[in-house]
This record gives structure tokens, sequence and C-alpha cells, in this order.
């Protein structure tokens, strides 16, 4: 199938690697323009741009899509359909109309619940047991269109952004390759009731409120790996909390009630929290006994209640 591929982050990229080795044919690769990255922020391509120039398809990095000159582009290439996944650019109603079978998103979230910018995250913040991936008809609208396909994946309680977000990444690959293979397949319209919203991870929210229960301060540091990173304060420092697990314990918010070479036990709102990995601002990310080694730590030391 002709098709075009619009995507940048590497969820994205899989779904793209994936659909190359399955024998379509890419005749147009769309991504963001090239941004800044890194500690030393240097300008560099997306994962889809890498991997499209890999494979030797042409891509296409347009600010906008309202952009005529762009639009054209998608035009000339007489697509079947456009396969889209996290691109992050509003596609206006003039490029959906382009391909033939109109354009298929590949979202990570059992819809209506989690449309939007974050899902994985959010899924983790909320503690769902499940989540999953939906290959929808894009339409006007926040993630509203029809669904084609939809498989659900089981949440661990140990998932992080970063594990889950690789489950769903493969997942989402195949289910898209599988569509693919099928199309023009019949739409389920999503159900009206259970429509959640996953908003976009703000840095504010990184912030630890050891007033909270440890059972929601786990879920917090899990959903918020790697980015932004929880954060915590000690003695006037930043802490970021990557790794941790609710306990048993009762204090004073923030206090810490044991320190041994695999955890500090650190006081909630509601139980305790075990942290096995952390990192002081400008710091590398170590665990409990490497980080003691140059920052001792003692039971009755407080963090900041509320950081």
């Amino acid at each position: 199938m002709r098709l075009i591929f619009a995507g940048t982050p590497e969820f994205a990229a899989q779904a793209l690697e994936a659909i190359v080795a399955a024998g379509h044919e890419v005749a147009l690769a769309l991504t963001q323009p090239d941004r800044p990255a890194g500690r030393g922020m240097a300008v560099q391509p997306s994962p889809v741009k890498r991997t499209a120039l890999a494979h030797g398809i042409d891509v296409c990095q347009p600010a906008s899509l309202k952009d005529a000159e762009a639009l054209a582009r998608i035009g000339a290439v007489a697509a079947e359909v456009m396969v889209v996944a996290a691109y992050g650019l509003i596609l206006p109603q003039a490029a959906l109309d382009l391909p033939r079978l109109g354009c298929i998103n590949i979202h990570a979230s059992l819809l209506p619940r989690w449309r939007g910018a974050a899902p994985i995250q959010r899924a983790l913040l909320a503690g769902d047991r499940e989540t999953g991936v939906c290959i929808m008809q894009v339409a006007a609208g926040l993630d509203t269109g029809p669904v084609l396909a939809r498989e659900a994946l089981a949440i661990a309680a140990d998932d992080t952004a970063a594990t889950l977000h690789d489950r769903l990444a493969a997942l989402g690959a195949r289910l898209v390759v599988d569509v693919l293979g099928r199309l023009p397949l019949p739409a389920e319209a999503q159900a009206a009731e259970g429509v959640t919203y996953a908003h976009k991870i703000g840095k504010a929210e990184a912030a630890i409120d050891w007033r909270r229960p440890a059972a929601e301060l786990d879920r917090q540091i899990r959903a918020f790996n790697p980015f932004p990173g929880a954060q915590a304060r000690l003695a006037g420092h930043t802490v970021k909390l990557w790794r941790a697990a609710p306990v048993a314990g009762k204090g004073e918010p923030g206090s810490i009630l044991a320190v041994d070479r695999q955890r500090i036990v650190i006081a909630c709102g509601d139980g305790a929290l075990a942290v096995g990995e952390l990192q002081l601002a400008g710091g590398k990310r170590l665990a409990v006994q490497q980080f003691l080694a140059g920052h001792p730590l003692r039971a009755g030391e407080r963090f900041d209640p509320a950081g």
C-alpha cells in the first residue's frame, strides 16, 4: 500500500519501522522540524526523520500543515492512506481529505479513555490496571474518531512511563501493520460514556507533596520517569526520585524513618515510601548505596513536606 507517515518521537518511529518491514511503500514522511535537545541543546532530527532517512524515504518538515506548499506536497504523493502517530501538529481537514482511504491514527489508550497528549502518564497517575492501543480514523476533534482496531495491555505494578511506552509502542506497531493489511475496515464509533482527557504533563506536577498517600506518590514517580522526574526538596536542594515502592510506616510527612544500603524510607500522609534510586540536581541517577556514599542521610532528617 502506498502511504504517507506522519509522526515525530520514538513511539512513532517504531511504527514506521514495522510498516516498512511489512513491505508497504512509504512515499513521504512528515515530522516536526529539527529542534535543540539533550544536555548540549544541539539541533537534532526527530526519531522519525532518522528512521525515514535510513530507509531512503523523502522527509517533509513543515511548521504547519495549513501551509499551501505542504498540502501540495502531500497531495502530489497520491497516497492511499496517511498513518499518524504522535505527530504533534494539527491535521486540517484539507490534509485529511487527500488520501483515498483517509488518515488513521495510532493512539496509546483504550478510547474514549485518555484522549489527548499524555495518555501513558495519565493512566499511570490514575492507577489504571490496563491500557492499550487504538487504531482510529482521524476526524475533527481531539481523538474522537471511530476505532478500527483495539487491543488491551495490563499495567504492571512496577511499570514506569518508559517501560509502558516501550510495550505500547511495540503493540501499536504490530496493530497498525495488521490494520493496513486489511483496509478498508468497518469502524466503531467511540462510546459517549467514559471520556477522559490526558492533558499534557506540566513540570509543576513533578513536585512531591509528602502529605499525600504513599500509593499516590509511587504512581507519580513511575508516571514521571523519565520525564520530567518527580522532585522533592531536601535541605534546600532538589532531589529527583526515580524508583520507589509503598511500604508500611508512620511519621511526620517527609521525615526519614529508616536508611540502609537498599532504601531510604520516608513518611507520607498515609504509609511510607521506600526510595531505591534518586538523583541530586546536576548529578547522576544513583542507587541508594551510591547516593549515600556522597550524601549521607540518617533517620530523623526531613524532606520538605511539599516540594
